[in-house]
């Protein structure tokens, strides 16, 4: 039986908004929710109807806040609201996230506070539970005054204007909205403002940023562990009396799952009593910078969990004598956590490059230059590694925190803008290249253990390795390489080590999961 979740009740977290979207998950609105929503747009009836000026309701907006609206015009000042700002450009976003703004905007709204009719929230649920899904262009939002271009494009639909994705191709709103025999709605006072005011353009992309940087966080380990493996590491700088006196639970999660994962390794006992002192940072320094970043990603997830549970628009309608005119649709408290993600994730394919780098050098024992026995007239695995610099060196580029940078707008109005639909992006860019030089580690990471022969890893590490293996062969010479690549990267991106290792270890009876995991666990 699917599960169901209230819009404006129930508490709203990443995996219940990608649930939702991807219809797993039903929202529905409840008696108790239409309740709340229809006192609230009354409140904004009987404010119009007494002519005492409450900002965007009966006055103009931003610089024109002092400017007077008639009462027989307030409804058509917010359909000229959505006309005027629909103002995004460049290519259009994933489908998924336009559908997550409109979860999350619709959740905001059903709180109550917002003045919108109960008509508009149910077109709205109809265009989710329909899958027919508004076009939004990625750019053209400060990330302040709300994401004003792209929820503007969001909800031109409503009113019969703008572009849906329909059926697997894009139609003009009015089109779509024909065939399934649906008029356009017409706006009250407020709905305009109300539906583009908030910050659910980055908060959508937020969602998406945590659940994918989840993923490479947790592949990160598997790969920098067989990495480890492949290289002869030791794992001594794993130990948990060393991670005591440095108690960040990133670093003691990440340590303990490596050691996990290298539990009875073989390969790991084989060098035990070897003469070297220590390994490079990139091996020994995993849990710190691994976990720094699982700290940021950690914090990325409580911000956006406050954020999407929010009333993100301006003005609040607490009553129709109670007004405020404030700033929670400021993206600022979002801006900065995903900036610092952003970084986090930067470093995530930097060090992973650096593994790579390392494996290639020839320094391990029974591992040859180049990750290939016969090189010169071979290549080896010489040139992915300039595929995983090119990509870090991206991501550095991307690295600037766009919350750095506030251009006003609105003539002064608006002073202080965020930018963090800028970050958002950016943020999601970043973790995609993460993706792809994790996929790049784990198949030099694969060559290299391939070297011990016989010398096994341990349960875990035997069936994450031999399942890398079922789906990419060991290379002998110079052959085209980007197709495992590609094939490596699906399985960086699919979470599917991650699933084996969990089903491994609860059928051989074996700890995977630390004393940290439920905190870091999913979303």
């Amino acid at each position: 039986m699917i599960k169901k979740f209230e819009y404006g009740q129930n508490h709203l977290t990443t995996s219940i908004a990608l649930g939702i979207a991807r219809g797993e998950i039903k929202g529905i609105l409840t008696h108790e929710t239409r309740e709340k929503v229809s006192v609230s747009a009354k409140a904004v009836e009987q404010i119009v109807s007494k002519g005492q000026p409450v900002y965007g309701i009966n006055t103009g907006f931003g610089p024109l806040c002092t400017t007077l609206i008639s009462p027989d015009q307030t409804r058509k000042l917010q359909e000229n609201l959505l006309k005027s700002h629909a103002v995004g450009v460049g290519e259009p976003i994933p489908t998924e996230i336009s559908k997550l703004m409109l979860i999350l905007k619709l959740h905001a709204l059903a709180k109550g506070y917002s003045g919108i009719q109960e008509k508009t929230l149910d077109r709205i649920l109809w265009h989710i539970e329909n899958d027919v899904i508004p076009v939004v262009p990625k750019q053209g939002s400060v990330g302040a005054s709300g994401d004003l271009a792209p929820l503007s494009h969001l909800f031109l639909p409503l009113i019969g204007l703008g572009k849906v994705h329909y059926q697997g191709t894009i139609l003009p709103a009015i089109e779509a909205l024909k065939k399934q025999n649906i008029e356009p709605i017409h706006l009250g006072p407020k709905e305009g403002l109300g539906l583009i005011n908030g910050t659910q353009f980055i908060a959508a992309f937020g969602l998406k940023v945590v659940e994918r940087f989840y993923n490479i966080l947790a592949h990160a380990d598997i790969a920098g562990a067989m990495m480890l493996e492949g290289l002869l590491g030791s794992i001594k700088p794993f130990s948990a009396e060393l991670h005591q006196l440095r108690p960040y639970a990133g670093n003691q999660h990440v340590a303990m799952t490596i050691l996990n994962l290298l539990n009875e390794s073989e390969i790991v006992h084989s060098h035990a009593t070897c003469a070297r002192v220590q390994d490079p940072y990139s091996l020994r320094c995993m849990p710190q910078v691994h976990g720094a970043s699982r700290n940021a990603w950690l914090h990325l997830k409580k911000s956006l969990e406050t954020e999407i549970n929010s009333v993100t628009d301006n003005p609040v309608v607490f009553d129709e004598n109670h007004t405020v005119s404030g700033g929670n649709f400021h993206g600022q408290p979002i801006a900065l956590p995903l900036d610092y993600a952003c970084l986090a994730a930067s470093e995530i394919g930097n060090i992973s490059d650096r593994r790579i780098y390392l494996s290639l050098e020839g320094d391990t024992p029974g591992v040859p230059k180049l990750l290939l026995k016969e090189t010169g007239l071979n290549s080896g695995f010489m040139i992915p590694q300039y595929t995983t610099a090119a990509l870090a060196s991206e991501n550095k580029g991307l690295c600037f925190p766009s919350s750095a940078d506030s251009i006003p707008t609105s003539l002064g109005q608006e002073d202080h803008v965020s930018m963090g639909s800028i970050g958002a992006r950016k943020a999601f860019q970043v973790i995609e290249n993460v993706e792809k030089i994790l996929g790049v580690e784990l198949f030099c990471a694969a060559q290299a253990v391939d070297f011990h022969a016989p010398l096994k890893s341990g349960k875990i590490m035997t069936a994450l390795y031999e399942h890398v293996r079922a789906k990419i062969n060991h290379v002998t010479e110079d052959q085209i390489m980007y197709e495992d690549m590609e094939t490596a990267i699906a399985i960086i991106q699919s979470g599917e080590l991650l699933k084996l290792a969990r089903e491994v270890a609860e059928k051989e009876g074996l700890q995977f999961e630390t004393p940290w995991s439920k905190e870091f666990d999913r979303y």
